[in-house]
């Protein structure tokens, strides 16, 4: 038996495995199991809890078709979430090693005691191609780019995994349909994360994203982080300000400081239910 918690962060959703007393991950293949949606529990992706040698814990990422992921915003606020809930560490403030690094976050509870809460300093925008990574040299902001025979102006910025920007409008249909081009795109070997965002004001802005593995999604953490820092750095959005970004599972706030040495995301995390799984033979 699999025991599990799942867990959400607008609508974003994840299967937690807690893995601190033996540190083993899954397999990619379970990972595809688990978040499959009509055989499995479903999800968005895996969040494996480890022993961590650089912090007091580490989270590990499946996307819903197995490949790993570096980091992702909601997926780390409701390991915060977990982790503080469950009284394995006291908090408010609390540093979880990811593969983009370690990563603070401060937790605000609710008034049944629980989190409800968690501000993560997201570390920096790097809008450099080889951080990314992106074929070329230098940056790529507000630059053509093509899919699909469609013609589209993109920023590139890396929020410890890839992202593409573009201010097309935050259009379902445009994320559905060249979502998965873009995320392919030979000019990404490590493939991309693809934001299709639309700005109402210098401090809100509205998000689709088409997440690398795992599609359309309802709400992307470091999709919102990047979509601000895009924005920020085309002078579009305000810096050092609170940006509303409102994605489809609800609304996320984004800080960019001036430099973008750090983005500060903060958003709830919410604990849908516990259970027991067991794949079939």
């Amino acid at each position: 038996m699999l025991s599990f918690l799942k867990y959400h962060g607008l609508g974003n959703d994840f299967v937690l495995l807690d893995r601190l007393h033996d540190g083993r991950r899954i397999s990619p293949a379970d990972a595809v199991w688990l978040c499959d949606r009509h055989q499995g529990v479903g999800a968005d992706g895996v969040l494996s809890v480890l022993p961590s040698t650089q912090a007091a814990f580490r989270m590990h990422i499946f996307n819903a078709d197995g490949s790993e992921a570096e980091m992702c915003g909601n997926g780390i606020r409701c390991v915060a979430k977990y982790l503080v809930d469950r009284g394995l560490t006291p908090g408010p403030v609390l540093r979880i090693e990811t593969g983009a690094g370690v990563k603070e976050c401060q937790v605000q509870r609710g008034a049944d005691g629980f989190v409800e809460t968690v501000i993560v300093d997201m570390g920096a925008a790097s809008f450099a191609r080889e951080r990314i990574p992106m074929r070329g040299t230098g940056e790529f902001v507000g630059q053509p780019i093509e899919a699909g025979g469609k013609p589209f102006q993109g920023t590139a910025v890396s929020m410890g995994n890839p992202h593409l920007v573009l201010f097309a409008g935050a259009d379902l249909g445009l994320a559905e349909h060249f979502g998965p081009l873009l995320e392919h795109h030979p000019d990404f070997p490590e493939r991309t994360n693809v934001g299709f965002a639309g700005i109402s004001s210098r401090e809100a802005l509205d998000l689709v994203v088409y997440e690398r593995g795992s599609g359309v999604t309802r709400a992307c953490g470091t999709g919102a982080c990047a979509a601000v820092a895009a924005g920020v750095r085309l002078s579009l959005l305000a810096d050092e300000r609170e940006v509303r970004v409102n994605l489809p599972g609800g609304t996320l706030h984004v800080r960019v400081a001036k430099d973008f040495s750090h983005v500060w995301m903060r958003g709830p995390a919410t604990l849908a239910f516990r259970g027991e799984t067991v794949r079939d033979p």
